[in-house]
């Protein structure tokens, strides 16, 4: 593909690109971290826009997670060094306010694995079939339609226990 081609191709894609991504990181992480990451998810995009298949989307939320990991493993790490630090250093002592309250479905998503939070705010977030989780997974189509039906069904007995009660919808009488 020549580079007018190419170019055409990116300019055509980066708006829907841009905001499908924009959404999903901000669901995830702070406003700082999500610009950061879409940047560097834009910049691979353009650098392996040959690797992108037509369904973009998907492949586009597959290296947002990348990155994302990424930027969370080097903010592990910029913590723990300042954990060394106020070791050798000590900040003054501060007190944290109340945080936001949490409703029973925060609560229910928290008491979730990591993956099964994951696959739920994809399915329900960002639209996306289990063809489409298994892309930005990395897993079979299979794998990623039984693991959203588990943490479907993980999520529903953890709100009907904490007193919601069953929904009916989609179920026949």
């Amino acid at each position: 593909m020549n580079s007018d081609a190419r170019r055409a191709r990116f300019e055509r894609l980066a708006p829907a690109v841009i905001d499908a991504v924009r959404r999903y990181l901000a669901r995830r992480t702070d406003p700082a971290t999500a610009d950061d990451v879409l940047s560097e998810t834009l910049l691979i995009c353009w650098r392996r826009l040959d690797d992108m298949p037509e369904e973009h989307l998907p492949w586009a939320y597959g290296v947002a997670r990348n990155c994302l990991a990424n930027a969370e493993r080097g903010q592990r790490r910029h913590v723990r060094l300042l954990a060394r630090i106020s070791r050798l250093d000590p900040p003054p002592a501060t007190v944290d306010g109340p945080g936001p309250p949490d409703g029973d479905l925060e609560r229910a998503l928290r008491s979730l694995t990591a993956k099964e939070a994951e696959i739920l705010r994809l399915w329900a977030w960002e639209d996306l079939a289990p063809a489409g989780i298994a892309v930005v997974l990395g897993i079979s189509a299979n794998a990623a339609s039984i693991r959203l039906h588990r943490a479907k069904e993980k999520l529903r007995k953890t709100l009907t226990s904490s007193g919601h009660e069953e929904s009916t919808e989609g179920s026949r009488p």
